[in-house]
């Protein structure tokens, strides 16, 4: 069924269905690790019980997705060798030892001090299980910024030469690491995870307060993202304000099409809110559009000349209509996030912030926004990278394995089947944990009536003082 196809486009496919599942976790995993560290902390400084009683909590989610996240990058990694090993063979000693620098300074450290988070607190006492606590939030950083130097490196390759067999070798280890994306990308990165671990703390703050289980808890969850999301929104929005800038001098191929500028514009262009692009006709049917407000946004001029895809062959356009409609789903949840965010803060403000039913619900719905934003904004990074997997130097085409479209066929659709049903039953059961928070063993002056005279006759309550289980 699959002779058909071709063999490069199927293994894109593949590679793409296999990172989307991977992403994932681990957006959730760094944001939640570090979330875990500041209840941690807050515990030991407040002497709180109810921030340890989270993080037991969160801690048990954290444990299945860092699995998960482990799984399903590991079968990402097979596929340099089997659908991409002319790719492996050329770009292998740049990227090679940066992954290899992943495992061993981050993927260790977070492996070597998570059982003792996981299991520790009564052996190893409370300051040194905060130590380890706090290195496997470290350890996701670091993590996350050896993958992000591999994949800033071939969005914006530097500190490199081409030997006789045509490999890219290491001249310099700094500017390969250092190169002119990677700053931006991975401040984008990381306030990407947090924001998408909050809006799942929230969401589940923000259930359980809908359902009145476990009042405080559930207040103390939801007030905390809902302060991660007021104060990182905005500051993710001008953190990607200065990425797309950075895309615009390296890569403006990418930001044509994110802008979906068929033609150029020497007397300031247009923003285009909304619109089908029409590759065939080059053009934008339907467009919304304000006048030269693209300009302003991107040279801050409205009458800055700004250049279109029919400067570029035709053959090294990346898919507008993809990266079009992704662009604009990242922005949309982001300022979604914007929303939710000041609409916190003026409910926190009127003393309302626990009881405003509409922004709880909204707060559950809003729940996988960050994993949609996240996602959206990876189509709009690699996609939009197209033709090229090392931009400028290294072809799509000429980076596949000489492999055959049905093999490639078969095994996606076992990745498929398989994917679905082992990372489907997981998120289930995170799903599943995040509805079981214990209810508060006795009710707080304001939630119901005070009986003087006694417990009225009801189901039997756990015992072991307020914040027993």
């Amino acid at each position: 069924m699959f002779e058909a196809f071709d063999a490069t486009l199927i293994a894109r496919i593949q590679f793409a269905f296999t990172v989307s599942f991977h992403i994932i976790f681990p957006a959730f995993s760094i944001g939640l690790a570090s979330y875990l560290a500041v209840l941690e902390g807050l515990w030991l400084w407040k002497n709180d019980d109810v921030y340890l009683e989270l993080f037991n909590f969160w801690k048990t989610i954290f444990a299945v997705a860092f699995g998960m996240g482990v799984v399903s990058g590991i079968v990402m990694s097979y596929q340099f060798g089997t659908n991409w090993s002319v790719f492996s063979d050329k770009a292998g000693p740049v990227i090679g030892p940066l992954m290899g620098y992943e495992v061993l300074t981050a993927f260790f450290l977070e492996a070597g001090f998570l059982g003792v988070m996981l299991f520790g607190l009564n052996r190893v006492g409370p300051r040194l299980h905060f130590l380890a606590t706090a290195m496997v939030a470290f350890g996701t950083l670091i993590s996350a910024t050896w993958i992000l130097a591999v994949n800033s490196w071939m969005q914006t390759p530097a500190g490199f030469s081409v030997n006789e067999a045509g490999q890219f070798v290491p001249v310099d280890w700094w500017a390969v690491i250092f190169n002119p994306s990677f700053p931006y990308r991975l401040v984008h990165m990381v306030l990407a995870a947090y924001l998408t671990t909050a809006f799942v703390v929230g969401a589940c703050g923000a259930w359980h307060l809908l359902r009145n289980t476990a009042p405080r808890r559930a207040r103390t969850m939801f007030s905390m993202a809902m302060w991660m999301a007021a104060i990182v929104a905005p500051i993710q929005i001008f953190a990607g304000d200065q990425h797309g800038l950075n895309t615009l001098e390296h890569q403006p191929a990418k930001v044509m099409a994110m802008e979906g500028h068929y033609q150029s514009h020497p007397d300031g262009a247009p923003l285009i809110l909304f619109g089908i692009p029409n590759s065939a006709d080059k053009r934008v049917d339907y467009a919304i559009e304000i006048p030269k407000l693209s300009s302003l946004i991107l040279k801050h001029s409205l009458d800055a000349p700004l250049a279109g895809l029919d400067t570029v062959p035709e053959q090294l356009q990346p898919p507008v209509g993809i990266v079009f409609w992704s662009f604009r789903v990242m922005l949309l949840m982001g300022f979604s996030m914007l929303g939710i965010g000041l609409w916190s803060l003026w409910c926190r403000h009127r003393g309302t912030l626990h009881t405003n039913d509409w922004l709880h619900r909204i707060a559950v719905i809003m729940g996988p926004s960050g994993f949609v934003a996240v996602l959206a904004g990876w189509i709009t990074t690699e996609v939009g990278r197209q033709p090229y997997t090392v931009y400028g130097h290294l072809m799509t085409a000429d980076s596949v394995s000489p492999i055959e479209a049905p093999a490639v066929g078969a095994s996606l659709i076992a990745f498929i089947m398989v994917y679905f049903l082992v990372f489907g039953a997981g998120t289930f059961y995170i799903l599943r944990l995040m509805a079981r928070l214990p209810r508060d063993t006795l009710p707080e002056l304001g939630e119901g009536p005070i009986r003087t005279a006694g417990v009225a006759p009801g189901p039997a309550q756990p015992h072991g003082g307020q914040h027993g289980h």
